[in-house]
């Protein structure tokens, strides 16, 4: 995964407010928010709010979600949201159908390196899912203490590929945290979208899910469930 510097973070940042207060049109209609919080020394993390659009309730009446990029390294703040559920598409054009039509939605570069999080050095990257759920946690304490509203409305985490992986250990270490009360948020619920938690048993189901959909033939299952084999076999001899 690759980091930005804090200056050229900062920079892309600050373009972009300036795009959207002065010279150029600004599509956007909804109200939208970000900020940096810093998850341990060193390490800098970068959500990015946008407020619920819809005509008839108020933002303040609908759930609060959080999107998780898979990767590791891909970012929420750029594929997640101008890519896939964000109000505007990549050409900054009002996407037709957005999620931020039935929530507010909260875009986070995580882990930290990803998009415009960022380290002050190569030690600060996280490297297990231990400390990516306790940076998160440290994120999510002052997100929900400055966005007093969101407290009491529905939060849920939805997540793709290995942003499930990190979903399910973030989804854990919250739900402790509210119980113990050290966070207040109304935790709902979480999704995990094509998760890769088990990259074994993903591998190994491969096979049968594309010979039931008629995507393999006898041959190609035969084939496939090979290459699974010879990928089990790996594993199990392990380094």
């Amino acid at each position: 995964m690759t980091g930005l510097t804090k200056t050229s973070a900062c920079s892309v940042v600050l373009l972009l407010v300036v795009a959207i207060d002065t010279g150029f049109s600004n599509p956007l209609k909804s109200k939208e928010s970000w900020g940096y919080v810093d998850v341990r020394e060193g390490a800098h993390m970068f959500w990015w709010l946008y407020y619920a659009d819809s005509p008839s309730t108020s933002y303040s009446q609908l759930p609060l979600v959080m999107w998780l990029q898979g990767g590791p390294g891909g970012s929420g703040c750029g594929f997640g949201n101008f890519e896939e559920i964000g109000p505007l598409d990549r050409d900054l054009e009002p996407r037709k159908n957005s999620w931020v039509q039935y929530s507010s939605v909260l875009f986070v570069d995580n882990p930290v390196g990803t998009g415009f999080s960022y380290t002050d050095s190569d030690e600060a990257f996280a490297t297990d899912v231990a400390t990516v759920a306790s940076d998160m946690l440290v994120l999510l304490k002052q997100f929900f203490n400055k966005e007093e509203q969101f407290q009491s409305v529905p939060f849920y985490i939805f997540s793709e590929s290995y942003g499930g992986k990190m979903a399910a250990a973030i989804s854990l270490e919250l739900t402790k945290a509210v119980e113990k009360g050290t966070l207040k948020c109304n935790f709902a619920g979480v999704a995990l979208g094509d998760s890769w938690i088990s990259p074994l048993d993903s591998v190994m189901t491969w096979g049968p899910y594309l010979y039931t959909t008629s995507l393999l033939d006898d041959y190609g299952l035969r084939e496939v469930s090979s290459a699974a084999e010879a990928v089990k076999q790996a594993v199990d001899q392990g380094p």
